[in-house]
């Protein structure tokens, strides 16, 4: 590996990377939602929703109170995208199809998902007739989704249409009351993008690059977790990514830096917003502490004697840095932060704004807080939210 030549300071690090994200400088509204998504090439989905879901408070993080709809229409209607596994199960730019082959491939030639078939040629044939004749379908339609025990006792049907949604023959494009919305990826895949003609390591090289503009500068880790590549598939392609090496103060580790990204100084206003913990800015808890000096965790999992910070814990973002967190809940017209921790006097203001915003984006007309952390910085966030 060539010899770093490129020092950067922790601040300009965080500041890079905060712009990366598109959460430092003035928003692109005009390329809306989804030009945020081709800017961070993965959204990740989940089934949790607190204020929204996930995919949601990502946009809004980045664009403001964007109409719930608009954000929901900007990834489910035509092939701008689809879901797929990346960081996890998350929303992708289209064009992001062919560079997925590789893992298609891998899950082919594993030969099974974590739930097996019976019968896995019969089930697939049935899955692929009911499309091409009558589909897009939700596995409901298809002939059911579970066998009627616990949610992972899947029927034959869903897991036949997942796995062929694994290895690529099926695409899901839209959700519909958060169901997945199943097509035969021919069907729906662009001609031009429908192919698995790049072999494994043009993939890589791509997914590494597109992470690396996405993070603006990062770690092999980094880089690895951002598609959960593997350390080794990422030290294959580095050198062809046009990633430039860099040394980073305090980082202790060797860096590579998009292009882009040391193009120029990053410079503009700075987002004041709640995070969703399934933000792609936060996705990785070493390089959040890296960056931040902010360690975070999701405690939905977590048994709720052992929660520290709630169950939806979402952190706040003011002046590049992270200052604090709420654990928000919506009762009625009221937005209520569970539980609201600061990390001093001057995360009250920037609290109380996200506060007002996040509750006027989702309706809520008031506010609740009934206690924080530190309890004397209470009565300040109060009067700052009057």
């Amino acid at each position: 590996m060539t010899t770093p030549e490129l020092s950067l300071s922790a601040d300009e690090a965080r500041r890079m990377a905060l712009r990366a994200q598109g959460l430092l400088g003035a928003p692109d509204r005009g390329a809306g939602v989804r030009g945020m998504l081709r800017r961070l090439g993965a959204v990740q989905l989940d089934t949790i929703s607190v204020l929204a879901r996930s995919h949601e408070l990502v946009p809004y993080a980045r664009l403001g109170a964007v109409g719930r709809s608009a954000v929901e229409s900007a990834y489910w209607t035509g092939t701008h995208a689809f879901e797929y596994w990346s960081h996890a199960a998350c929303v992708l730019p289209v064009e992001e199809w062919p560079h997925f082959a590789f893992r298609r491939r891998a899950l082919r030639a594993r030969g099974h998902r974590w739930h097996r078939l019976a019968d896995r040629a019969a089930s697939c044939a049935q899955v692929r007739d009911r499309l091409k004749t009558d589909g897009p379908l939700t596995a409901s339609e298809l002939g059911g989704a579970k066998n009627g025990g616990e949610w992972y006792d899947w029927s034959e049907t869903k897991i036949a249409v997942e796995w062929l949604l694994d290895t690529g023959e099926v695409v899901c494009t839209e959700r519909r009351g958060w169901k997945r919305v199943y097509d035969l990826a021919e069907r729906v895949i662009p001609d031009a993008l429908f192919h698995d003609d790049i072999d494994d390591r043009e993939c890589l090289r791509r997914l590494v690059a597109q992470a690396g503009g996405a993070l603006g500068v990062a770690t092999r880790a980094d880089l690895a977790d951002y598609h959960r590549l593997k350390a080794d598939q990422v030290d294959a392609v580095i050198r062809d990514t046009g990633l430039v090496p860099v040394v980073v103060e305090g980082w202790g580790k060797p860096a590579w830096a998009a292009p882009a990204a040391l193009a120029s100084v990053p410079r503009g206003r700075h987002r004041t917003t709640l995070l969703s913990p399934f933000d792609s800015l936060i996705w990785d808890r070493a390089r959040t502490e890296r960056i931040f000096g902010f360690t975070h965790r999701l405690e939905a999992y977590v048994p709720r004697s052992k929660r520290v910070h709630g169950y939806f814990a979402m952190p706040l973002l003011a002046g590049g840095k992270l200052l604090g967190r709420v654990d928000p809940a919506r009762e009625g017209g009221t937005l209520v932060a569970r539980q609201l921790s600061m990390t001093g006097p001057r995360a009250v203001a920037p609290m109380a704004h996200a506060l007002r915003e996040a509750a006027t984006w989702v309706g809520s007309s008031t506010i609740h807080v009934p206690h924080c952390t530190p309890p004397d910085l209470q009565v300040p966030l109060q009067k700052a939210l009057a």
